[in-house]
């Protein structure tokens, strides 16, 4: 049975085209503890969870 999309984990490239961000700007922004919580595996690859990434855009949304 396939995961539900909430437990889906993202690898880094399917985060950055998500948002349409380069590998460096994630990078970046996890240099300066502002993107989203990951998992890291034995292997040193980096996941996010589907849960985690809309909860972080949740976070930075700005009222209109």
């Amino acid at each position: 049975m396939p995961p539900s999309r909430s437990n889906e984990r993202l690898t880094v490239a399917e985060f950055c085209k998500e948002l349409g961000v380069s590998r460096s700007t994630f990078y970046e922004w996890r240099k300066k503890a502002r993107g989203p919580r990951c998992i890291r595996l034995p292997n040193g690859e980096l996941r996010i969870r589907r849960s985690e990434l809309e909860r972080w855009l949740d976070a930075h949304e700005e009222a209109a």
